[in-house]
This record gives structure tokens, C-alpha cells and sequence, in this order.
């Protein structure tokens, strides 16, 4: 039986619920700190969520994550094919909202994870963590959006 769209939204909220934390997971086995989740750091704008802020002790290095939750990999979509141009803007205006308020003076970077699978599925999900991807406009070195 089709689900309503209500339902279907139910589904896509808790599939993204469920990547988040399949992605937390891996920063915590990776060493990473989770400093903050689901924050939304501009008052006047609560489109603005950043999904992860997580702490490198061993590079002393803040990162910011956005989590992508897919149902499959498929071999004709492009890695972060889901964060086009707004997307983007949002979330780096977000991102420098947060520095602001928290006076943040260390280093920085922006990484998405891909989180391929369901909560249903049984199987195990695949991970993709991609580090230094461009999102601030500074000399770091970081992925190319367009590969």
C-alpha cells in the first residue's frame, strides 16, 4: 500500500535521524569529540542548521559536518550531489554564525558523510567521510564540488 505524504515524510525525517547517527558514530571511532548536534545558529533564519559540530583533539581542529542520508549508492550520481549552491550558502552562513558566537580563533573545516542504506535494510551502512570540502572562501586546500 503507498505511503501518504505525511508518512513519507515521517520516513525521511527518521532516515535522517538514523544516518546522524550512523555518522556520529564514525566521528567517535575516528576520535573526533561531538561538541554540538542539530544546532541552528542564526536566530532570524531557522532554515540554518548545522548537523554535527565535532572536535579533532588530535589535530585541534573544529569540523563541521553535514550528514546525507541515501537510500543506495548508485554509480551514476556524483559524491555531494546533494549540496548545491544554497545549500551551501546556508550552511556556511551558519557556519561563520557559530564561530562568531562562540569566538572561535583555531583552525576549521567544513566535511560532509554520506551515510548510504536504512534503518530497515539489516545490513550494515556504508560511510563516506569527506574531509576540507570548499565551503569557506580561504586558502585551505579542499575537495572539488564538481568531482
Amino acid at each position: 500500500m503507498p505511503r501518504s505524504p505525511d508518512e513519507e515524510e515521517n520516513v525521511g525525517v527518521s532516515h535522517g535521524r538514523w544516518g546522524e547517527e550512523v555518522a556520529v558514530a564514525e566521528l567517535r571511532v575516528e576520535g573526533f569529540e561531538i561538541v554540538e548536534r542539530n544546532v541552528h545558529p542564526c536566530k532570524d533564519d531557522r532554515r540554518i542548521e548545522l548537523d554535527v559540530i565535532a572536535y579533532d583533539p588530535r589535530r585541534d581542529l573544529l569540523v563541521f559536518v553535514e550528514v546525507k542520508q541515501h537510500k543506495a549508492r548508485s554509480a551514476r550520481q556524483r559524491r555531494l550531489r546533494s549540496l548545491d549552491r544554497r545549500k551551501r550558502m546556508l550552511v556556511g552562513r551558519g557556519c561563520r554564525a557559530w564561530l562568531l558566537r562562540h569566538h572561535w580563533q583555531g583552525a576549521y573545516r567544513f566535511d560532509v558523510i554520506e551515510v548510504y542504506g536504512t534503518p530497515e535494510s539489516g545490513r550494515p551502512a556504508e560511510v563516506d567521510h569527506v574531509e576540507h570540502v570548499r565551503l569557506f572562501k580561504s586558502r585551505e586546500q579542499f575537495v572539488d564540488w564538481e568531482n
